[in-house]
């Protein structure tokens, strides 16, 4: 099946894929070739693309999943290949995170959204981290 991950600034992922694990806003979902069509929202987390037995990863956030019988679309504000990041770098800037949102005011809509997606991109690429570290198999 074809899968498709699409950022603002490139095509993250492009190719055939044997299944492909989501975060979606109903929970995570593994999608294998001649799944039904379904549209949904895309979940802080992290990807995970089969190919025999090489997985890849990649931490995404917020964004839109689009599934036909052998296509899947994602179009996510970032999507990082889980072996590009650092747990430590990743793990100061969501303390710097949680930090400015404890520090912001409710009323600060803007401020306030900024320093939760943040938070969101940071968690994102941990799980991505982690589950790469668990995984059975090594990209």
């Amino acid at each position: 099946m074809r899968i498709d991950i699409i950022t603002p600034e490139e095509t993250a992922f492009g190719g055939e894929a044997d299944s492909i694990t989501i975060p979606t806003g109903d929970g995570e979902i593994t999608v294998l070739g001649n799944h039904i069509p379904l549209v949904s929202t895309l979940m802080p987390g992290a990807i995970i693309i089969r190919q025999g037995k090489e997985e890849q990863f990649f931490a995404v956030s917020r964004g839109v999943v689009e599934i036909g019988h052998n296509h899947v679309r994602i179009l996510s504000d970032i999507a990082d290949r889980a072996e590009s990041l650092e747990q430590t770098a990743i793990e100061e800037a969501k303390t710097r995170a949680e930090k400015a949102l404890a520090e912001k005011d409710r009323a600060d809509t803007e401020g306030f959204t900024e320093a939760t997606a943040i938070l969101d991109r940071e968690i994102a690429r941990l799980k991505s981290i982690r589950r790469r570290g668990t995984s059975r198999f090594r990209s």
